[in-house]
């Protein structure tokens, strides 16, 4: 979990007072700001965007929060976005004057006050701050990905990560017009996941796959080679090989009838599946073999696949 910056720890503590929120509710606040900012870094989203509070608050709803505790979650986030435009507005004297306008339209309306069920005191946010803001063409565009995907029939595993990977990038792109993406784009979203998130190389694949099936299908471009992208390392593999002795110890201190599963594992190369669904018919015992017929390996009499092991 990130912990609030202390300078914005210090002008959060004072704003919550300034807004004459209860002292009791201080923790309260400061924590969903904490699990805010952790995650617009997990996510990618930028913390200073409403529409990033629009994504938190139905991340919350999915992970079944009530929704006393959503309304004060938004209260707490509208909060340090009003922070931020006081903190924009003192470093651009220029804009001053439109920024805190807009901040004096998100927080003029009254705060009405409901009870969380633990008896704690909460806020009502105001509704500019619920409101969906999300980005038409990019919902649109998802939207179109996920059709096509269907189409073609992949897996509902490979359209929660496609899905996955295109709202971390547009998170990364700012929610820039997705019409005006290149590949150079692309190239910098995957070396930040290589460089800053640490991702594994299948993961960085993974991504990549996911913008060029959008690139080719949705926008009905190609990105052409992608080159001078840092590349995830792939972390070494290296098989756990027990060896005859601390075989022999494992299967001394097993009790029957897993013993029994584990030496034919062990003798005949069986896969667990395999072993399971063994019949006596399956055994040779003068020729201390096994016979499979679902593996594959020489073809049997009729036609089926199989395979001998000797125990």
């Amino acid at each position: 979990m990130l912990n609030i910056p202390p300078d914005i720890l210090t002008r959060f503590d004072a704003l919550l007072t300034k807004r004459a929120v209860l002292s009791n509710q201080h923790n309260f606040y400061k924590k969903w700001l904490r699990y805010y900012l952790d995650f617009c870094g997990k996510y990618l989203h930028p913390d200073s965007s409403s529409k990033s509070l629009t994504q938190f608050l139905g991340k919350l709803r999915e992970k079944k929060q009530t929704e006393p505790q959503v309304r004060q979650a938004a209260h707490a986030v509208s909060l340090y976005l009003d922070l931020n435009s006081i903190i924009k507005a003192a470093s651009t004297p220029a804009a001053a004057q439109d920024r805190g306008s807009a901040a004096e339209t998100a927080t003029a309306a009254p705060h009405q006050t409901s009870s969380d069920p633990r008896g704690q005191s909460l806020s009502a946010v105001p509704p500019a701050c619920v409101s969906s803001v999300a980005d038409a063409s990019w919902d649109g565009a998802i939207t179109d990905m996920v059709a096509i995907i269907k189409t073609k029939h992949y897996s509902p595993k490979t359209l929660k990560s496609y899905c996955h990977w295109m709202r971390k990038f547009r998170g990364f792109r700012n929610d820039r017009e997705h019409s005006s993406l290149t590949s150079e784009d692309v190239k910098a979203f995957l070396s930040h996941l290589a460089v800053k998130c640490n991702v594994s190389a299948s993961s960085q694949n993974q991504a990549f796959n996911a913008l060029l099936f959008f690139f080719r299908h949705v926008l009905r471009k190609d990105f052409g080679e992608i080159r001078d992208v840092v590349r995830a390392k792939r972390r070494p593999y290296i098989p756990v090989v027990l060896s005859r002795h601390e075989v022999d110890t494992i299967i001394r201190h097993l009790y029957p009838p897993y013993d029994l599963v584990v030496k034919l594992l062990y003798g005949c190369g069986l896969r667990l599946f395999e072993c399971l669904t063994l019949r006596v018919q399956q055994f040779q015992f003068r020729r201390r073999s096994t016979h499979h017929p679902r593996r594959k390996g020489q073809e049997g009499p009729n036609g089926s696949a199989a395979a001998e092991d000797h125990a």
